[in-house]
Order: structure tokens, then sequence, then C-alpha cells
């Protein structure tokens, strides 16, 4: 049996003493003479990441491995390995290699749970920092892609699937089919909506923005959507968009869309067939365009914290909400019986310790 001892933020407060725990949580107790001023979170979920550390996705088992160690480090305890837009046998290897690092995972890394399949599925017109590999849906394709290891999260472009096969086949296979990447207007993505669609995919960016006579996809994901995420490195989207998207969508969380540069030099680096460059705080392309982020977790929970959220706000919106969404039920919050997935952050926030499922990272 373990034992940490600090403020420990609780679905219902942050409470002052020592959290008990083995694989799972088996106690929280309250104490005030504890005082010891960390801060004990649960694990971060992370639904969008490519990479880390210099490592990618797309690069097999061992890039997955290798991305899993990096982001644990900075306290996402459980995450999506997201594909860039490929060809199939590129996209069918990076499957297999998911399925590997699943199959035999990093006992120093991340909890991967699936896939995040971001493209090929979306429109050639709004490909961001996207390879220029996006294709009509295939659902042959996407079967073979998910029996080789789980698909959780699907973006896709609701004008290139009229006829809404694509969408049915997410919803019939539980898959959250997320709007991005996409030139759609308002009317588009409200029925895209309407037929099961469930989210957005990195709110803002690759999608039609907010017109007051043309409210496009941003506009339908304020007026509309349950949930959405968020690149929270405040490069992508500004602070005050991101408030606003606070008050109109309840379920909005953070992801990273990370990539193999974050946690590494600046200098020369790829994203799919893309050569990307890292400068500072930002990855772009050689026209500029932002090509995914250096963002990590812990960044992302201390700029909750700097846009005014109280750190069990801050929370919800990097651990529970994204674990809720995927139907992870032993994850994203702190109580007797869930696992133990733990990150302790110093009076300075910066990460301190690392626990999954109750083993010290």
């Amino acid at each position: 049996m373990q034992r940490i001892e600090g403020r420990i933020v609780t679905p219902s407060g942050v409470v002052r003493g020592r959290l008990v725990f083995s694989t799972a949580i088996q106690a929280i107790e309250p104490d005030e003479r504890v005082t010891a001023d960390r801060l004990v979170v649960p694990g971060f979920v992370d639904l969008h990441v490519h990479g880390g550390g210099g490592a990618d996705v797309m690069d097999g088992a061992d890039g997955v491995r290798s991305m899993a160690r990096f982001h644990v480090r900075h306290g996402t305890t459980t995450l999506l390995a997201t594909t860039v837009t490929h060809e199939h046998p590129a996209l069918a290897a990076a499957f297999a290699g998911i399925r590997e690092a699943m199959a035999e995972p990093a006992a120093d890394g991340a909890d991967v749970v699936g896939v995040h399949l971001e493209g090929p599925f979306i429109s050639p017109d709004a490909l961001g920092a996207q390879p220029p590999f996006a294709i009509a849906p295939d659902l042959d394709l996407l079967a073979a892609w998910h029996e080789q290891a789980p698909i959780r999260v699907a973006t896709m472009a609701p004008e290139v699937d009229p006829d809404g096969l694509l969408l049915a086949w997410c919803v019939a296979h539980a898959v959250r089919a997320q709007i991005g990447h996409t030139r759609c207007d308002y009317g588009q993505a409200r029925a895209a909506l309407a037929a099961g669609a469930a989210g957005f995919t990195h709110l803002g960016n690759a999608m039609t923005g907010l017109h007051h006579r043309a409210p496009g996809a941003l506009g339908c994901a304020l007026a509309h959507a349950a949930h959405a995420e968020v690149i929270l490195d405040f490069q992508h989207v500004a602070e005050g968009a991101v408030l606003a998207a606070l008050r109109a969508i309840p379920g909005l969380y953070a992801v990273t869309d990370a990539v193999a540069a974050a946690g590494m030099p600046d200098g020369p680096y790829r994203l799919g067939t893309h050569p990307i460059t890292k400068r500072g705080p930002t990855v772009r392309l050689a026209d500029g365009t932002l090509a995914g982020s250096v963002l990590t977790m812990d960044q992302a929970f201390a700029n909750w914290l700097a846009l005014g959220l109280d750190v069990e706000e801050a929370v919800r919106r990097t651990s529970t909400i994204a674990a809720d969404y995927l139907g992870l039920e032993d994850r994203g919050r702190l109580a007797p019986g869930l696992s133990a997935d733990l990150v302790a952050l110093d009076a300075a926030g910066r990460v301190e310790a690392v626990w999954r499922a109750g083993r010290r990272i």
C-alpha cells in the first residue's frame, strides 16, 4: 500500500490529507495537519497526440512506446495514438504498430487505449498540416484498420460523406466521430451532429470560421456542441476565443496535438510526408502553417489555471471530461475504487511524480 500527502483534487473539492492506493485508489483521508503543499490530481487524458520526444505514432510500435514514455513524464497517463492522413499501406503499418504497442505496452509509458484516426476522410481543401492524401469514405478500409487496432475517435469532414455512411459506421461501432478538417457550412455541421457526430476536432483550426451571417462549423460548435477538443497552447486558439468556447461548450477539453518535435530542440522534423520546423513554442510547415504542437498536458493544465479556472475545473478539462467522453469509467477522477493514475504537482505546478495504475513512473 502506498500513500501520498497534499491537496487532493476530488470530484467534491480539494481535500487536504492523504491518498492511499495500490493499483487502485483505496481511500482519501482528510487531515488538516498535513502540511505538504503539493497538488494531487488524476492522470491527464490526451485524446489527440501524434508524437513527442522525437518519436511519432506513424513510426511503428517502438515509436508509439517511445511517445507514450515521453508524455507520461508530463502527467499524461492515458492517450489515443493519433495517425495522420496517408495512403493505405502507411496507415495499415501504423495500425499494426499501434496494435503491437497496445499488446506489449511500455511499462513506463502512458496507457494507449486506441486510435484517433485523423484523416484520410477529410476535405482536401482543409488539410491544414495534414499530408495531401484525403480520400472519399471507404468503409472496407475503415473496418480493416479498426480490426487491427480499435479506433476510438475519427475526424471527418461532413461534406465528403454526403450519404452519411461513414458517420453511420462510426455510430454503429461506438467510434466518436468528430467534425474537423472541413469546409462544411453551419447546416452541414448541424446535420452531422443530429446524425450522431460526437464533437469537433481542434476547435477553430482547419474548419470554417464564425461570421455573423455565415456561422460555419465553428459557429455550429458554439451553438450546439456537447463536446469539442481544443489545443490549449494559446498559439492555435487565442485566449479570448477559448474563453468564449468555455461559455458555449460544456464538454470542452484540452488536447495537445503534439508531434515528434515536442520536448525536442528547435530544428527540422517530419509530420507524415511533410517536413516541419520547430521554432520555440510552435511547429510549422515551410509556408508558416501550424503543424501540430509542442504542447504537453501539464502545460495545458497550467494554461487552464492561467485563464482563471480553479483547480477542480482544470482537472475536469484535462482528465475527467475526456475520460467520460470515451467511456473510461475507471479513470479521470480521484475516488476510491478507481485506477491509481495520479500526478503530483509541486507548488510551482511542475510534475513531481506520476503513477499509472499505482506504478510510479
